[in-house]
């Protein structure tokens, strides 16, 4: 697919898709892709083993080459024994801890990349929990961009390893990554850098979406009751929600098929969104003071938190957040009953399922699946 225009998330706002755009300037909210052309059959998912065997459906042009190092195409994986130690009657975790700089951000950055690089940006910056710094890094270097990646000196080290290894400049903060992004925008302002923070620009979203078109196609176009997703900036899962419509609309999905509740999993320490999804609000309130040793999670004020709570609401979903001892447990657990590598973001995720099965809040009925979001050798020295 070719031709798409932006609109603003909040407002009425429109812009065409060939001009770099960062939040929408009639009242501050994120630009979403919207796509001119019908969307196209099954039969345009391209032959290639990546997520851009789905470029019929991503914003970049026919005659462009897409800003790749083999992200997506992750497994996801059957864990019955856990189902049934958990309660429920299926249970999956598809492991983005195999993509390009180990997590899911691969994903998001490649398609901001793609489109950065295409209209002509002089460099790229972004704050970072750690590892949208090192996706980042990684596709502006195989981009041929300079890069200043801001971070909390609290990130874990490997991550910060993997950053100066790909020739990032790295400035390291003091404090979380709101303080990472007040020293971001500022770069962006001064050098003319272009920032693609979380959902400050509008193609990191399509990247992001292609999780859940891999899930409904490994899962031969059907989908799971509940998506338990890790959520700090929450660009996965508002891309997830945005395009299970769009391929419900678009005939990917049969109108019969139910979609997700989709549920967000956060920790005690930094929960902004679960606290404000059970006080109805429409906006969550930044966290104070956070803590959380699952850095990928300790994001206090996500940009995007009305498109968060919307797609929790819409999809009847829940959210719920989990105490370091049960993110720590949980993250073992999860590795030794799947073989998967998990980081603290995905034994956050099943410690909130397990909470909230035996809450009653997910039934034994449910077909779950949880998403690890990256790799734990990030974590550890």
């Amino acid at each position: 697919m070719s031709s798409w225009h932006l609109e603003c998330s909040a407002c009425d706002a429109r812009q065409p898709g060939d001009v770099l755009a960062s939040i929408c300037p009639q009242c501050g909210q994120p630009w979403l892709v919207r796509y001119d052309s019908p969307w196209p059959g099954r039969e345009a998912i391209g032959a290639r083993w990546d997520m851009w065997r789905y470029a019929a459906v991503l914003p970049v042009r026919d005659d462009e080459q897409p800003v790749s190092l083999g992200e997506g195409a992750t497994p996801m994986l059957d864990l019955p024994l856990l189902a049934r130690e958990l309660g429920v009657a299926k249970l999956w975790v598809k492991d983005e801890g195999l993509n390009p700089t180990a997590s899911f951000k691969a994903r998001g950055m490649s398609a901001a990349v793609t489109r950065a690089a295409a209209l002509g940006v002089a460099g790229l910056v972004v704050p970072t929990a750690g590892n949208a710094g090192a996706a980042l890094s990684a596709y502006a270097a195989a981009a041929g961009l300079p890069v200043r990646v801001f971070a909390p000196s609290s990130t874990p080290a490997p991550i910060l390893a993997t950053i100066r290894a790909l020739g990032a400049d790295l400035q390291l903060v003091e404090g979380h990554i709101g303080d990472a992004g007040k020293l971001a925008r500022a770069c962006a302002a001064e050098q003319g850098y272009f920032d693609v923070s979380t959902l400050r620009e509008p193609y990191r979203i399509e990247g992001k979406k292609t999780m859940g078109i891999e899930i409904a196609e490994q899962l031969n176009w059907e989908l799971p009751t509940h998506i338990v997703y890790p959520t700090g900036g929450g660009t996965g899962l508002i891309g997830m929600w945005k395009v299970f419509g769009e391929m419900r609309d678009g005939g990917w999905l049969s109108r019969d098929v139910a979609l997700p509740h989709m549920i967000s999993a956060q920790a005690d320490g930094c929960a902004p969104i679960v606290r404000a999804f059970h006080a109805h609000a429409d906006r969550a309130t930044p966290w104070e003071n956070p803590q959380t040793h699952a850095s990928g999670l300790r994001v206090p004020s996500a940009l995007g938190d009305r498109l968060i709570l919307r797609a929790l609401y819409e999809s009847e979903g829940d959210a719920g957040s989990a105490s370091e001892d049960a993110i720590r447990s949980n993250t073992a657990r999860l590795s030794r009953a799947s073989g998967v590598d998990a980081g603290p973001e995905g034994g956050c995720a099943l410690a909130v399922l397990d909470a909230l099965v035996r809450g009653g809040r997910v039934p034994p009925t449910a077909r779950v699946l949880v998403f690890n979001t990256g790799s734990g050798a990030s974590y550890r020295v």
